[in-house]
């Protein structure tokens, strides 16, 4: 039985834990839990299990029926401080929480992926790590769970790694995709507080307004972006909140703005923090004024390794046939913290898309969104990639070892 059909066999039960891990959604590094549904779906199969100590991770290792290396499947587990809006018969039951990125659907599928796999442990020409991550959601969880040793659960590193995201909008449903290099963009926090003197609104010559002066700021900010980067190597500065002021006629001594900072090379990542600051500094300057800057580090630029970026993709046309998998023409300036895998390990990321058929992809509400859904149709799909990029990878490597080694 192919992974394909295997999986179309097991649809029921991993519609069954989706909607389990959609009611009781989690947010952050602790899911008790989401990880006690998780190790009870894995429960039966011949894997080595460990529990994480810092945050509720799951890592379970499949020992293969022969002699290889190992390669890591990753699936995220964390919800997002959302209050769901849709009408589903399994939606949250928890105000605040919900699994509006579809994390839920990746946890289903792995844990799919560890029962296909099993089912074949035999043919396995090495090993499979089963990466089950809270925290994506701003919470480095995999680099958390890095740090206790995901990457050496099986022994040496894996020689490759991948992970799926499902997409609410915009990918045709059951449309994967991807791409060499980058896919993901780093994502870094740039906040800034104008210092100012305050005064009464009447007579703001009185005073120094932080308000105006954070406003130029913003709008500084925009034109500095559009005329110091090139447009092929974009980089996005979005300004997410601004504080200032507690009545209309009062000019407060400070205000204070957020700004999200995107970018895809090392070197726009570096030089956007220093112009930024200048660029602030410069106009508080201008106005008699001081600023205090933080410039947060946040998620690396997600890089797909070329060869196994086309494997991924060569794997899919051989699962699914032709015409379910294309290259994607440009990265996504979301981030992913399974940017730090793929830091030090060559793999792939890859999108699924998942937009309900009642809806248009090209308006549907996007990942994020309150009224965010996906289509449970997807799981197998998902499941069977998963089985089929580690089995595939493993008997690869098999072929090509006797060769490498009398070389």
């Amino acid at each position: 039985m192919s992974f394909t059909e295997a999986a179309l066999d097991m649809r029921d039960e991993l519609v069954e834990l989706r909607h389990s891990l959609h009611t009781t959604p989690e947010v952050g590094l602790h899911l008790p839990r989401t990880q006690e549904k998780v190790l009870s779906a894995l429960s039966g199969l011949p894997l080595e299990i460990t529990t994480g100590t810092t945050l509720s991770s799951v890592t379970a290792v499949l020992r293969g029926g022969r002699p290889g290396p190992s390669v890591l499947l990753r699936g995220d587990m964390d919800a997002l401080p959302v209050t769901e809006r849709n009408d589903l018969p399994y939606r949250s039951q928890l105000p605040g929480q919900m699994h509006a990125c579809g994390h839920d659907l990746h946890t289903a599928m792995l844990a799919g992926a560890a029962h296909l796999l099993t089912a074949r442990r035999d043919e396995l020409a090495g090993d499979v790590i089963f990466m089950f991550q809270p925290g994506e959601e701003g919470e480095e969880g995999a680099k958390h769970m890095i740090g206790e040793g995901v990457l050496d659960a099986a022994g040496p590193r894996p020689i490759a790694a991948y992970g799926m995201h499902v997409i609410s909008s915009f990918l045709p449903r059951g449309l994967f995709a991807s791409r060499p290099g980058p896919i993901m963009a780093a994502a870094d926090v740039f906040c800034v507080t104008v210092k100012g003197r305050g005064g009464h609104g009447s007579s703001p010559h009185r005073a120094l307004d932080p308000i105006q002066a954070g406003c130029e700021m913003v709008t500084a900010m925009q034109t500095m972006v559009t005329r110091t980067f090139d447009v092929f190597d974009p980089v996005v500065v979005t300004v997410g909140t601004f504080h200032g002021g507690s009545a209309d006629n009062v000019i407060p001594d400070e205000a204070r703005f957020e700004a999200t900072v995107r970018t895809f090379s090392k070197e726009n990542r570096v030089l956007v923090k220093r112009r930024l600051v200048e660029l602030v500094q410069g106009i508080a300057a201008a106005h008699g004024m001081s600023v205090e800057t933080e410039f947060g580090m946040g998620y690396p630029v997600t890089v797909n390794d070329p060869v196994e970026s086309e494997f991924a993709g060569t794997t899919a046309d051989e699962l699914f046939g032709p015409g379910r998998f294309f290259v994607a023409p440009q990265p996504v300036m979301g981030s992913e913290d399974f940017s730090y895998v793929l830091e030090q390990v060559p793999g792939a990321f890859v999108f699924l898309g998942a937009c309900p058929p009642d809806r248009d992809p090209a308006t549907a509400p996007y990942n994020h969104s309150p009224e965010a859904q996906f289509d449970d149709s997807v799981l197998p799909d998902g499941a069977a990639l998963y089985a089929s990029l580690a089995h595939a990878r493993l008997a690869a490597h098999a072929a090509t070892a006797p060769a490498e080694a009398g070389a």
